[in-house]
């Protein structure tokens, strides 16, 4: 606006968006100076930037928790999950965007002096509590995204020591299970290595005795011998055979199951890399302090605008905004006597005068009072007219009832 005395600044598109996220009006501020441009658009500036850092924040969040489980090193992108994470960030972010525009808005403007009092401090106590929440919500997800490198090693750590232990004990179920298996087997193999050492020791007996020019009876005992024990070795194996093969059949398929279960341990290790494991770990690598600061910094960014809008001196921003809201009362037949009654508590109230609602309802009962007055000059006509008939003829009209 051209005045004399002073020129109000041209606002451009962006510093009337960052207005809007301010949630101020615009309509004011063109005409206001340019102090009160700047400080709300800097308001507005904080919003944006929380909305954005929340988008971020959700996003990576939603990565974490739902990208394919694996060594902590492996950093390759699962751009299904990507995309969903980015979609919902957005969502996110403007979902918080939104509730910061309205705790901004909705804080009032204090006493119009720097100093934070008491009634104005616990009059925003919800919407601190508010921003806390938000604040520690943006900051988890931003803490591990920052020491993501020293998370990685750490956890990749903790999931090689989580699968060495899930590989101990899977393997000890196992074990007695194949101590089971292996005894059986080797109990028919000792037998066999018996009857084999046995049939051994002949052969060699009778080799000594053919060197000999004529082999004597003992040649053709050992002879007997040994073919005696080669036909029970062949018998042994023949009634064996079915046995032995279901016991390596067994430990065949129970190795194979023993396998699978070992796979399962490395998803299972891997399962590890959840968001909330990374917290935790961003909690011991960062430290208490360091921890405390980051959030503490969200906090601040998430919390300034509640206590800047309670620390704002009153400009011409305010008291145009005042003048306009009570040109609209004014023009809506509303009147406020401010401070007019005391409630049972001892409050101090406002009356509300609601002139154009308290004109309709005079309206209203004048048209009732009015309406009421003609039914009763109606009935009284009717009655003088029903007596004059009563007395002209009244055996007619008792005929008639």
């Amino acid at each position: 606006m051209n005045r004399d005395y002073y020129q109000s600044p041209n606002p451009s598109k962006i510093m009337k968006w960052l207005w809007k996220a301010a949630g101020s009006d615009s309509y004011i501020l063109k005409r206001s100076t340019y102090n009160d441009q700047v400080k709300y658009a800097c308001l507005g500036g904080i919003v944006v930037a929380t909305g954005f850092m929340a988008a971020l924040a959700g996003g990576y969040a939603i990565y974490t928790i739902f990208e394919p489980k694996g060594s902590a090193l492996q950093n390759d992108v699962h751009v299904p999950t990507a995309i969903f994470s980015t979609l919902f960030g957005i969502i996110w972010g403007l979902i918080i965007f939104n509730i910061d525009r309205f705790i901004v808005a909705a804080t009032g403007k204090g006493d119009g002096t720097e100093a934070i009092t008491w009634q104005e401090f616990t009059g925003s106590i919800p919407r601190i509590i508010m921003g806390l929440v938000i604040a520690i919500t943006i900051s988890k997800p931003m803490e591990i995204r920052m020491f993501k490198s020293e998370i990685d090693a750490e956890l990749h750590q903790a999931q090689l020591e989580k699968r060495k232990e899930y590989e101990a004990a899977t393997k000890a179920n196992y074990d007695e299970r194949f101590v089971l298996i292996d005894t059986d087997i080797e109990k028919i193999e000792k037998e066999r290595n018996k009857l084999l050492d046995r049939l051994t020791d002949i052969e060699s007996q009778y080799a000594d005795e053919v060197r000999i020019v004529r082999p004597g009876p003992k040649a053709a005992a050992l002879k007997s011998l040994m073919e005696s024990l080669a036909a029970k070795l062949s018998s042994f194996d023949a009634d064996n055979k079915n046995e032995l093969d279901r016991l390596h059949d067994n430990r065949l398929k129970l190795q194979n199951e023993l396998d699978i279960e070992l796979a399962k341990n490395e998803e299972v290790a891997g399962g590890l890399d959840g968001l909330l494991e990374r917290i935790l770990l961003a909690h011991e690598v960062a430290g208490f302090w360091i921890t405390l600061f980051i959030t503490l910094l969200f906090v601040v960014i998430e919390l300034t605008p509640i206590f800047f809008k309670m620390m704002l001196i009153k400009s011409p921003y305010d008291y145009m905004s005042d003048n306009i809201s009570e040109l609209l009362k004014a023009d809506n037949g509303i009147q406020i006597k401010y401070d007019y009654y005391k409630d049972k508590q001892g409050q101090e109230r406002n009356l509300i005068i609601n002139h154009q609602a308290n004109k309709k309802i005079e309206e209203k009962m004048s048209l009732i009072r009015a309406q009421t007055e003609l039914s009763d000059y109606i009935i009284q006509k009717w009655k003088e007219k029903e007596k004059e008939n009563i007395d002209k003829d009244l055996d007619k009209y008792i005929d008639e009832v």
